[in-house]
């Protein structure tokens, strides 16, 4: 049996957003029908490097069959020294036997399902209308969540880009996202207007849905903001500690997560449940199960939404498996580096 080994410039050449957009929202599906496991997730600061790792796993059964793990580090400081700030590896294998099936860069793979985790939740819950989108976060992450987003609402044609400590990067992405979307997603963006915008406030103000991807551990968009009917997609918040909103915000919206458990521990709604401002008994229920039609999504055009995104594992299964199609199909085994044999008894 052989081992697919992928580098990130070979995940890059044989994913692409659509399948992976189709392949998160049927994994959520998945959950909701009870045929995944989340196990328990990993994480640990490490406060003099001011970076972090987590380990994250997970099993979906059904047609698919596949179970594994990714680790993942963030080390910010890394730029200096010429290095990547992002890296980790993932490992897939096939529940059936046990046996692995991939091996690959974890980097890519992540900001694909992430991506499309942020544009899932604007697309179930964002009114029928919405034109304006804000990115709060201009780093790794911002372009994947714009192209996840123009691919599911197409008549978005107004995206600001904020970053609150970090102007210039903003200004960068907001120059060179249009032609980035073109070569690496096989997005015309040519209609759309992007805006690199200093004021978070004024940005807030004129969005119809808003997605976070921010390393913050205090509130960056207060309530008196945000207009009535915007939408909320908040990925940032994934361990112990971070927010980016306002605790405010959550008073009277409805309030969606990936996995609930998970997102009370290290969501955007911890903060907001640890003090009282929020109630679990509020929550409306998990995006899967908002998908599949067994929870209501939005009461009206005036209700403010929240999909708290922690990230889940099987998410990352479900583009990695997307990987693996893909390059087998294109390459052969071009790409494997390990074999697994039988052995004599």
């Amino acid at each position: 049996m052989s081992v697919l080994i992928l580098t990130r410039e070979q995940v890059k050449k044989v994913i692409d957003m659509r399948d992976v957009l189709e392949k998160v929202r049927e994994v959520y599906k998945l959950k909701s029908k009870g045929e995944s496991v989340i196990w328990p997730l990993v994480n640990y600061e490490f406060e003099k490097e001011n970076a972090a790792m987590d380990i994250r796993s997970g099993y979906i059964m059904g047609n698919e069959q596949l179970h594994g793990l990714k680790m993942l580090n963030n080390f910010p400081a890394n730029a200096e020294k010429g290095l990547p700030p992002f890296n980790g590896l993932m490992m897939v294998y096939d529940s059936n036997t046990g046996m692995p099936t991939g091996i690959m860069d974890a980097s890519y793979i992540t900001c694909m399902r992430t991506g499309a985790a942020g544009a899932i939740g604007v697309d179930a819950l964002a009114r029928k209308d919405a034109k304006t989108l804000m990115i709060l976060g201009a780093g790794k992450q911002a372009p994947f969540q714009i192209a996840a987003t123009l691919i599911l609402r197409p008549q978005i044609d107004k995206v600001y880009i904020v970053d609150p400590v970090n102007y210039p990067q903003a200004e960068g992405l907001a120059n060179r996202i249009e032609r980035q979307l073109k070569e690496e997603f096989d997005i015309d963006a040519s209609g759309v207007e992007f805006i690199a915008e200093e004021s978070a406030e004024k940005a807030v103000r004129e969005a119809d849905a808003v997605i976070t991807v921010t390393r913050a551990t205090k509130p960056m968009i207060m309530k008196d903001w945000v207009k009535p009917g915007t939408h909320f997609s908040c990925l940032g918040s994934d361990m112990e500690g971070k927010e980016e909103l306002d605790e405010n915000i959550f008073v009277g919206a409805g309030v969606y997560a990936d996995d609930i458990a998970q997102c009370i521990r290290v969501g955007e709604m911890e903060i907001p449940i640890a003090k009282g401002t929020f109630q679990k008994e509020d929550i409306v229920g998990e995006i899967g199960d908002l998908l599949m039609g067994s929870v209501v999504g939005r009461k009206n055009d005036s209700q403010t939404t929240i999909f708290d995104a922690t990230g889940l594992y099987i998410l990352d299964l479900a583009a990695a498996k997307v990987a693996i199609t893909n390059a087998k199909a294109r390459h052969g085994n071009r790409h494997v580096i390990l074999n697994f044999r039988r052995t004599k008894k």
